[in-house]
Formats: structure tokens, sequence, C-alpha cells
């Protein structure tokens, strides 16, 4: 008799942070596969005695593709095991759950989920910066920062670049000048403000309060690094005075 595949959002880094269905779950599960981002205190809640198999990728090194840890979820469920895809934030969101939920599915493997709290939202938490705010923003977007095998970005920036809009960046370290330019050319102004979290919710979590049109030299001098979530919109100004002067204070020397 096969197994199951339980997709797991373990959350923004912090334990406190996971869901108590995730963590039963988690504890359910013979196997657990899991991604770099999920953290140590997170993947040490797992069952006694569970195999861990770590299927991470890092930028530009991904010593598992995707196709494979497919196979791996399929192969341990076959086998009859619970197993747990333990993933960063949501599955959901960013998470490729729903193209491992498709694959699993279509060889008649039943997955069940467990919801995340999504980066955005554990930034938005951890900093006092709302997502949306009455008369700021009234409504988010979430984008990636990167394309699968670094192809050139092709999003639309015309509708990105909405003033009563917070735009939320994932992943997008590496690409944060050419969107800057993006959003600019699109007559987003040069003044909106930005605040970087990196690692957010965790002990080791930095932040970087910024404007769109000198970002991408303040993220060079931070030498922030990922995971690293840029939040872009008026909210931004709701960010703590005495930390924002603080921080602008480190960035610019």
């Amino acid at each position: 008799m096969s197994g199951n595949v339980f997709l797991i959002g373990a959350g923004p880094g912090d334990p406190e942070l996971m869901t108590l269905r995730a963590l039963r779950m988690l504890q359910a599960s013979d196997v657990v596969v899991y991604d770099r981002l999920v953290s140590d205190e997170i993947l040490a809640m797992h069952a006694e005695g569970a195999r861990l198999i770590p299927v991470g990728k890092a930028p530009k090194c991904h010593t598992v593709p995707q196709e494979r840890i497919n196979e791996i979820l399929l192969e341990e469920a076959r086998a009859g095991h619970t197993v747990a895809r333990l993933k960063g934030g949501d599955p959901m969101i960013f998470g490729r759950g729903s193209e491992e939920a498709a694959y699993l599915s279509a060889h008649g493997i039943a997955v069940a989920y467990a919801p995340g709290i999504t980066a955005a939202q554990g930034a938005s938490s951890s900093t006092g910066v709302p997502l949306t705010h009455r008369g700021l923003a009234t409504s988010v977007q979430y984008v990636t920062g990167h394309r699968q095998a670094d192809k050139v970005l092709d999003l639309d920036w015309k509708r990105l670049a909405d003033p009563d809009s917070t735009l939320v960046v994932y992943m997008g370290v590496a690409n944060i000048g050419q969107i800057a330019i993006g959003l600019m050319t699109e007559n987003l102004p040069g003044s909106t403000p930005v605040l970087a979290i990196s690692q957010a919710t965790t002990p080791d979590e930095h932040r970087l309060v910024s404007q769109l049109d000198r970002l991408a030299a303040d993220v060079r001098k931070a030498e922030l690094k990922a995971p690293t979530l840029f939040i872009i919109g008026q909210v931004v100004s709701l960010y703590a005075e005495n930390t924002l002067d603080l921080i602008l204070e480190q960035a610019h020397g």
C-alpha cells in the first residue's frame, strides 16, 4: 500500500510561527524531505526515527533538480512511507508545491497541505510594516525577482509600478537593480521607500531602509545575502523613525 505526502509550510524561520497543523503533520511523518531555508530548530521537531533527506537549492546551485525531488517524493510514498515535504514559507507561494502535488496526484499518491506563514507576512510582523494600510496601500502584489535558469526578467512593470499598492519582491537580491529601473521606467518615483529584510524572523535578521533610486547601491554596500525580501511602497514610511534614522546612517556611512 502506498503512503502519502504532506506539503508543509515551515514558515519564515521562527519555529513559533509554524501552525499546529504543520507541526502535527511533521511529527506524523516517517521521512522528511526538506529545503535549505528550513531552520535547524524547525527540523529538530521531526518524529523520532524519521529519515531526513535534504534537497535544498541555493542561487545558481541546484544540487537536486526539481525533477529528482518529484521522483524522491514518489519513491518514498510508494515504499509505504508518510512523507513530509517541508518547505520554507508557504508551499503554494513561490514554493513549487502545486507542481509537486500535480506530479504526485498523477501517479496516484494522496497529498495533503499545511499552509505556512509566508516570508512577506513574517517580515511584516517582525518589522511592524504593514502590507496594506488605509490611505497608503489598498492592495499588495507578490512577485519573484528571478527567473528559472537565470532568464531575463519579463515582469509586467506597468502593473507593478502602482503607487497605491505595496510590492513585495521575493528572491530579488541579484536583480534588484533591474527591478528598480523597471519600476522607475513606468513612473514609480525614485523616492519610493523600500525596506529590505534578510533572514526575516530569525536571530540573524538584518534590515535596510532605502529608496528606489539608490536601492541597488545600498544593497551592495550592506552586503545583504539571500534570502532577502523587499517591501516597496509608501507603507515603509510607517517604519519606526528612530530605527529608520539609525539604519540610514549605517547604510550611508
